[in-house]
């Protein structure tokens, strides 16, 4: 099989032609052979059904300019570059897909957003901002789009229900308002070869008492983040030191990323529920019956500055302190995902999926040489206030978003590329690219059976149920953009020492709720915009059974790990 992201000679020569002329089943059929093959789900004859379905859907629109943006990850390069040159070609609609930083893209989408000026024509934003579009009601929900005016350029093969992540897009009021184009969740990620090697293995028994395997919480994390930081590997062939944990801490937006997605909710702030608590989520905010965010802090019922969130954070300094490597504390996200890969690292607890087919090169230290990882993934170990039932970890879905904004002959030109490279057609392939999957066809397919083996865990934690339980952020929040800004600078001061965990959480609900004040006063999100709580002296709250929960008098439980391969069978 080829996975490649650059498209073939083929392909290359039918983009460089691309225009209206060429908006037929030829480009159609071309394509299909250059690219895809068999890597899908539909039979080819039903390929070509699919591909003239989007032929006669484009022809009113051949010849338009059209504008979309994403951030950039491999398969969104793929869609750009692959993906947008062979939709041209087929439909004669003219794709500039245009990749930015994923705070850009916020950016962007608040802009328009506020000024109500086409800036692009569709988005690939996260998920995260459910809560967003659902109350401002900017963006087309797409559920009355399909049925409506967009029904004319609907795919009868979209099939909505095929979507893993559809819940995640679904707002309280039932509606769908984005389509997933891509999903990665943060998961652990560990040495197998170190775990399983049998000096590595009798030392740790000797010196913790219990066997090394995957850390169920976060004690035995600790555990083993202190056991290979600086240990000597030499028999297994590992020069240069070793570390016991991997992180980043420098002050920037996708240090409020690595908290939002879900750090606190691992350490068990928030409430039960799925695929968000309530009604304190993963944010510590906390809404009343009817959906209005009620507050941040504990005096209001939130969690955000909780013993469980300063914990948390406590936590994540420490150990970048003590078992990372000097540098990550001024990393970024972007910066420090690659680290693992280059053999020195020993677990990383917060490791996002989506470094997946980067750290599966043949050449890296980390892979044997028939092609299997010498790591493998697994469910991240949680916190000592966690309990079951509470949201262990993150789910990221970019999906496809349709503002109000946007005129409805650009709209309709942009839903036929999002439908286009989400289709079943081209699904499983570029699954392969970017290794982040959003449809269960294509997550069964049989060319994931076969590749499972060298993806490290990736397909059985797809495949498993277990994969609910990770989630995007969920409607508690209400307005993303203005609140995910907050995160960074409140806990940036943290991770630099400029003041205590404490002492940043309470300054981060605070703002928070500044912000949750002013759109009460404004009034501009409706019946479902939040309504602050009085606030009341924290101890109320905190002596209630839930979320915000009291500080415990020990925050070191019993270290439990478990043997990967027995994880495994639990999850098939």
């Amino acid at each position: 099989m080829n996975f490649r992201l650059t498209t073939s000679t083929a392909l290359a020569a039918l983009a460089l032609a691309a225009g209206p002329a060429l908006a037929d089943m030829e480009s159609a059929k071309a394509f299909l052979d250059s690219e895809i093959g068999d890597l899908s789900t539909l039979s080819r004859a039903d390929q070509e059904a699919e591909m003239q379905w989007f032929v006669d859907a484009a022809k009113p629109m051949a010849g338009m300019e059209i504008k979309v943006v994403s951030e950039t990850i491999d398969t969104h390069s793929y869609e750009s570059k692959v993906l947008a040159p062979a939709f041209t070609a087929i439909t004669g609609i003219k794709i500039t897909h245009d990749l930015i930083g994923e705070g850009d893209v916020v950016e962007k989408l608040q802009t328009q957003m506020q000024s109500g000026e086409n800036i692009y024509d569709a988005y690939i934003n996260d998920s995260d901002l459910i809560g967003t579009h659902w109350r401002y009601q900017q963006a087309r929900n797409l559920t009355d789009w399909m049925a409506g005016e967009g029904a004319d350029v609907t795919n009868p093969n979209l099939d909505l229900q095929d979507f893993i992540g559809l819940s995640f897009t679904t707002g309280p009021d039932g509606k769908v308002y984005q389509l997933p184009d891509q999903q990665f969740a943060n998961l652990y990620w560990f040495r197998y070869d170190w775990f399983n090697d049998d000096k590595n293995k009798a030392d740790f028994k000797a010196k913790y008492g219990y066997d090394l395997g995957v850390p169920v919480n976060w004690s035995a994390y600790e555990d083993i983040a202190e056991f290979f930081t600086g240990r000597d590997l030499s028999h297994l062939g590992v020069e240069g030191e070793v570390f016991g944990n991997m992180d980043y801490g420098k002050k920037d937006p996708s240090l409020g990323w690595r908290y939002t997605d879900a750090w606190m909710s691992m350490a068990g702030m928030g409430d039960k529920g799925e695929p968000n608590g309530l009604p304190v989520d993963e944010w510590g905010i906390r809404v009343n019956d009817n959906s209005q965010p009620v507050g941040s802090c504990v005096a209001r019922g939130g969690a955000t500055n909780g013993p469980a969130a300063v914990y948390a954070v406590t936590k994540a300094i420490e150990w970048l302190q003590k078992y990372s490597p000097p540098a990550a504390q001024g990393m970024t996200f972007s910066e420090a995902g690659p680290i693992p890969a280059q053999g020195n690292v020993a677990q990383q607890m917060f490791w996002y999926t989506a470094f997946t087919a980067a750290t599966v090169k043949p050449d890296l230290p980390v892979m044997n040489e028939d092609g299997t990882p010498k790591w493998r993934m697994a469910p991240s170990p949680h916190g000592v206030y966690w309990s079951e039932g509470t949201k262990i970890g993150y789910q990221d879905a970019g999906s496809w978003t349709l503002m109000k904004s946007t005129p409805v002959d650009r709209a309709k030109a942009a839903w036929l590329y999002a439908q286009f490279i989400t289709s079943k057609t081209v699904d499983v392939k570029k699954s392969h690219v970017g290794l982040t999957f959003i449809r269960e066809s294509t997550i069964q397919h049989d060319s994931f059976t076969e590749r499972a083996d060298k993806l490290g865990g990736l397909v059985e934690f797809y495949r498993s149920p277990a994969r609910v339980q990770w989630s995007p952020t969920g409607t508690n929040v209400p307005d993303y953009p203005k609140l995910a800004q907050l995160w960074w600078q409140n806990i940036g001061d943290a991770m630099s020492g400029a003041k205590t965990p404490q002492e940043a959480l309470d300054s981060l609900c605070a703002d928070q709720e500044k912000v949750l004040s002013r759109l009460e006063r404004a009034g501009v999100q409706g019946e479902f915009g939040p309504k602050l709580n009085d606030e009341m002296d924290p101890e109320h709250w905190l002596s209630q059974p839930g979320s915000p929960k009291a500080k415990l008098a020990n925050e070191d439980e019993e270290p439990v790990t478990v043997a990967y391969d027995e994880l495994i069978k639990s999850w098939q």
